[in-house]
């Protein structure tokens, strides 16, 4: 687990209507409402928020919102660590069969942890110049690279094909 993600794991993440925040395996949404919900005997407030990408809309219990990963966008100043990760070259992948392979990534992809995120890209890089990934393999460094792009051009108020450009140069 990164640094960052520990100094995360600590903090009381409070979500507004209107902020955006990074649920994992969807990517960035914005908070539309805080909307009270009565389940059984209890009442509970959840977080409405709209998926960015796909325009799902998705109820988080605001209680259980920090042990479901619910995340604030990571800060300008932790995008180089990103770009740092995907830039290591010095990374060798394990031989392990391609289903183990693809559940060690799936799982990495839903902490929701850009920095694990990263990894994920990075690594089927580095697979793909040594073999021809499978089918799952290319939709999930498409995901891991769709997740990131999103992220990083909001963080730091950039377009996204700038972010897209960016990664790109990296890996060709």
């Amino acid at each position: 687990m990164c640094q960052e993600d520990d100094i995360r794991q600590k903090d009381a993440v409070q979500f507004q209507v209107g902020e955006m925040a990074v649920y994992p395996g969807h990517g960035v949404g914005r908070i539309e409402a805080i909307e009270e919900r009565k389940i059984g005997d209890q009442t509970q407030a959840f977080y409405v928020m709209r998926i960015l990408d796909s325009n799902m809309v998705i109820m988080v219990p605001v209680a259980s919102s920090e042990s479901v990963g619910l995340r604030s966008l990571i800060q300008p100043r932790e995008v180089e660590k990103v770009f740092q990760i995907l830039r290591q070259d010095d990374i060798q992948i394990p031989r392990q069969p391609w289903n183990q392979r693809y559940r060690d990534y799936m799982d990495r992809i839903r902490t929701g942890s850009v920095f694990k995120i990263a990894t994920v890209l990075r690594d089927l890089h580095v697979l793909k110049e040594q073999k021809p990934l499978s089918f799952g393999e290319r939709k999930m460094l498409d995901t891991a690279k769709n997740l990131l792009v999103r992220e990083l051009a909001i963080a730091n108020q950039v377009e996204e094909a700038a972010v897209a450009r960016d990664i790109d140069k990296i890996f060709s």
